[in-house]
């Protein structure tokens, strides 16, 4: 896998396209905070912080 993140375009709260990358918001210190050390995204919109995990790839093909 990549060792660098692709940016995702949207928001999946709000669907907003203000989005940065949150590493520098929250320092490791912090244990109110539960984000991720790498991959999180903040929503300035919304202000939300979240991320996005890829689980893995699906089998099944839909029928169609």
């Amino acid at each position: 896998m990549s060792e660098t993140r692709a940016a995702i375009m949207h928001c999946p709260f709000c669907a907003d396209e203000d989005l940065h990358p949150a590493e520098a918001l929250f320092s490791a210190e912090d244990a109110s905070r539960s984000v991720e050390q790498h991959g999180g995204w903040e929503c300035r919109s919304c202000l939300r912080v979240f991320s996005v995990k890829l689980l893995g790839l699906s089998t099944r093909r839909s029928a169609g």
